[in-house]
């Protein structure tokens, strides 16, 4: 499902005993901890039975056959991982006809060209907030019930809310008799995507939401249960290295993962960069690429820029069940070309990963890699998983809260006087 790897053998020449066995199990332990304290609900995520879900499902079946555009009104975790997901595992021919469409930015611009041929007798538009109070979200969601006239009583099935239970929100959504579904208050929106968040649109596009889950409980029990170490040892090599390696960079070989880069970028961002319990700054710059594109660019910096980065290389073994080739064409001044001739695409984008990743290497520049066999419900579930737990294991050693964002709360707070006082 998920091969990983790493190149820090030559760290471990100068430092035998950084990953000796005792370090690990006291990590170990306060990781433990912090699951069984339930600071976070997302741990929990991949055993849910998720009854909700299922039942929104089978009670709205007629109408969900009916639709053809989904649209959700959310932003940051509310959206990105389930536009993550859905670009991972677009091309499966169980993926309903379902046209997916995200209402996250208050751009004048994106907002009329993004509605401009939307009708709502063909339309679900989902609100997720976990309060509700979300002012870009609130805003657009006004619009919305506004341009549509949702509020009437005929047209209320074409909304849904998921939020937070209790949450100002849901209980808005039942004065007025809207469909909601709900989550636990602990459960963060970054963390957010193996709840109903992610799972309910990504359920209502055709997808497998069992197998995604079953993905993320087998790096879970890898992870808690067989006590496997790869997540341990990685984190520990971040944390530990954080002033000599401030940037890690994701290389990613496959354009599908741009959403999916774009939410590592969340996740890490927000989750790492914090004053720790002695206020002091922390936190891990995280940069995201996509190959070969990138190759082309950032690259340079990482081979001859500034020792500061690691790199952890993303690939999929089989991208495509139906290779592509390139055509034997000897084209006249371009014969240098040629040697590629009768490849396929897929092999041409492997060989690129690995001479990149070989290239970075000869700089003594930290890699690890992260190799899919391919891309489907339960190995993204894994990878998910993966990511959220590595967040917060760095997060355990970086002796800050993982699940806070109170820089991202302060520019809300600013927000809201600029209007009072205006």
């Amino acid at each position: 499902m998920l091969t990983l790897t790493n190149t820090y053998a030559r760290f471990l020449q100068k430092n035998p005993n950084f990953f000796a066995k005792e370090n690990l199990d006291l990590f170990f332990q306060k990781v433990l901890v912090e699951r069984n304290s339930q600071l976070s609900g997302y741990y929990d995520l991949p055993f849910a039975k998720n009854e909700a879900i299922f039942d929104y499902l089978q009670r709205n079946k007629t109408f969900l056959d009916s639709i053809s555009n989904v649209i959700i009104i959310g932003i940051g975790g509310s959206s990105l991982g389930t536009k993550a997901i859905d670009a991972l595992l677009s091309h499966q021919s169980h993926r309903k006809k379902i046209k997916l469409r995200f209402l996250e930015h208050t751009d004048p611009i994106i907002i009329r060209k993004d509605l401009q041929r939307v009708k709502y007798e063909d339309t679900l538009f989902i609100v997720i907030s976990k309060s509700g109070l979300t002012i870009e979200t609130t805003s657009l969601f006004k619009y919305i019930l506004a341009r549509f006239s949702l509020l009437k009583k005929e047209r209320k099935k074409h909304l849904l809310t998921i939020t937070d239970e209790n949450s100002p929100l849901f209980k808005w959504s039942k004065s007025e008799e809207i469909e909601s579904v709900t989550i636990k208050p602990n459960i963060g929106g970054r963390f957010s995507v193996l709840s109903a968040v992610g799972l309910l649109p990504l359920a209502i596009l055709g997808y497998d939401i069992a197998a995604i889950l079953k993905g993320a409980s087998i790096v879970s029990h890898r992870f808690f249960e067989e006590c496997k170490d790869n997540v341990l040892k990685k984190a520990l090599f971040l944390a530990r290295n954080e002033s000599n390696y401030p940037i890690n960079v994701l290389f990613s070989y496959s354009s599908v993962f741009r959403h999916f880069n774009a939410w590592y970028v969340q996740l890490w961002g927000e989750s790492l960069g914090k004053l720790d319990m002695y206020e002091q700054r922390r936190g891990l710059t995280p940069i995201a690429l996509i190959g070969s594109i990138d190759q082309h660019s950032f690259l340079q910096l990482i081979m001859q820029g500034p020792a500061n980065k690691t790199v952890t290389f993303l690939s999929v073994k089989n991208l495509s069940q139906k290779p592509l080739y390139i055509p034997n064409i000897r084209l006249q001044g371009l014969e240098s070309t040629d040697f590629v001739n009768q490849t396929s695409f897929n092999q041409l984008l492997k060989l690129q990963c690995i001479s990149t990743k070989e290239s970075i290497i000869s700089q003594n520049v930290p890699v690890d890699s992260i190799l899919i066999d391919s891309l489907n419900e339960q190995s993204v579930g894994a990878l998910v998983l993966y990511y959220e737990l590595l967040t917060s294991c760095v997060g355990i050693l970086l002796q800050i809260d993982t699940y806070n964002q109170p820089g991202v709360e302060f520019g809300k707070k600013i927000l809201r006087e600029k209007f009072t006082h205006s």
